[in-house]
């Protein structure tokens, strides 16, 4: 099969221009779009294209194979965005998940006050323009208000939920009982949640409409601090595991001044994103506070009664929570690089074969119809496993140099030899070095090279 030589190292830009570079890709390759684009878009709000949803739905399945699929001790919840207003004023949201928001004078720009650098004399200053005429801070509340039912008035006030940990709370018994579960014991949900932030930005990392990965871990209160550090651990190996450098992830613990008001220990998994370092993760441990604060408002137990030591306790939460989106993010700018092949540069995406969109191409070498009953007969066998894409258009230098660049870990090449010696090229993304696989034992060699 027509090929190139060995890749030759050159590495990937940095800074500002690797993240322009993956911004520019995910917009090209159909990862992610602007909102609404052709009416102007709606600021930091985004459409996740044909490649941007597979690999989202990659992201949140690899997350919960490791969180429930692959355990015992977690169980699956889906809850409602909307609730019961009285579950936001149990928690605290309605009081104190609010952000201080100043005003500039001069360019009427928004901004978060604890975001603002002074300036020499010791000014806070406009991000936008510079200058320090700015408003003084008001708090302001994060949370969506709608309404529910025909009459919009106070009585039908509710909120797009905030964060989907919530939801878990107030289902702890529910859980637990129905299912029989003594702590610990986990509960987990992938969903969205919707903040109205100040100061969106940076792609896809802050945005105002999100998803969230989520679990809440309920353990005796002595073991919280054992089962927190088992947790950061944990999580910190997960994305280790799907490619990212160790060298590129930390674990930060909170200051106790930037604890939240619920958490007795919380550590962030944090990522070196092109503009420093920023949160993937928060591993928090919520103490007895959430159980507790709906018991106190709803008049209903939350509580765990052992009935082999006739023990009575309102458990401790360890709650690993991540968002999908700019967890995605993290991976395609870990996976970015460029070498070059051949005496051309290529742009390839070093993807984990199970956050790729597709995990395998399937290109006939030319459109010629004597080889399209058995490309599709191959794709049909590969489609049962896995994601797939047949694509026959250009060069088949060209078609590889796509897949690289979408991270597509094979592509698999039926030619005209295929058609008597039913055999198949299959082409690694990574080293570009090409084996011929015999149609009859290609599902289990694509099995073993992508460890599905």
């Amino acid at each position: 099969m027509p090929d190139e030589h060995d890749p030759a190292p050159a590495g990937p830009p940095t800074g500002t221009a690797l993240f322009d570079a993956v911004v520019n890709l995910c917009k090209r390759r159909g990862f992610v779009f602007p909102s609404a684009e052709i009416y102007g878009g709606i600021r930091s709000t985004y459409d996740y294209g044909p490649l941007g949803a597979l690999m989202l739905r990659n992201v949140k399945e690899a997350w919960w194979r490791a969180m429930v699929q692959e355990r015992d001790d977690v169980l699956p919840l889906d809850a409602a965005i909307l609730t019961n207003p009285k579950v936001w004023e149990a928690s605290g949201h309605l009081a104190t998940f609010t952000d201080p928001l100043v005003d500039c004078r001069s360019c009427h720009e928004r901004s978060r006050a604890d975001h603002l650098e002074p300036d020499a004399s010791g000014a806070l200053v406009c991000p936008n323009c510079g200058s320090a005429d700015l408003t003084e801070a008001r708090p302001f509340n994060l949370m969506f208000k709608t309404f529910v039912g025909p009459v919009e008035d106070e009585a039908s006030v509710a909120y797009l939920r905030p964060e989907t940990a919530q939801g878990m709370f107030v289902n702890f018994a529910n859980v637990q009982t129905s299912m029989r579960r003594k702590p610990p014991f986990g509960i987990a949900q992938v969903g969205r949640s919707f903040r109205n932030e100040i100061t969106p930005g940076n792609f896809v990392f802050r945005t105002r409409e999100f998803e969230q990965m989520e679990m809440e871990y309920f353990v005796p209160p002595a073991e919280s601090a054992r089962w927190l550090e088992y947790w950061c651990t944990e999580r910190l190996g997960w994305y280790r595991r799907y490619g990212i450098p160790a060298d590129r992830l930390r674990l930060r613990p909170h200051d106790t001044e930037e604890l939240s008001h619920y958490s007795s220990a919380t550590s962030d998994v944090e990522f070196a994103f092109p503009w420093g370092w920023g949160e993937l993760e928060g591993i928090a441990n919520r103490t007895d506070f959430d159980l507790k604060a709906h018991s106190e408002h709803s008049g209903v137990r939350l509580e765990y009664f052992d009935q082999s030591t006739g023990e009575r306790y309102v458990p401790h939460v360890i709650e690993p929570a991540a968002g999908a989106t700019r967890t995605m993010m993290a991976f395609l700018l870990a996976a970015y690089d460029e070498d070059e092949v051949g005496g051309e540069r290529r742009v390839v995406l070093r993807l984990h074969p199970r956050l790729a969109p597709y995990q395998v191409a399937v290109l006939p070498l030319s459109r010629k119809e004597e080889l399209a009953p058995l490309t599709a007969e191959v794709l049909a066998a590969c489609r049962t496993r896995f994601v797939c894409e047949r694509d026959e258009t250009q060069s088949i230098g060209r078609r590889y140099r796509r897949q690289d660049e979408i991270g597509t870990p094979l592509c698999v090449t039926v030619d005209f030899e295929s058609v008597t010696d039913r055999a198949v090229t299959v082409r690694d993304r990574d080293t570009t070095a090409q084996e011929r696989v015999p149609v009859d034992a290609l599902l289990g060699y694509l099995s073993e090279r992508i460890g599905a």
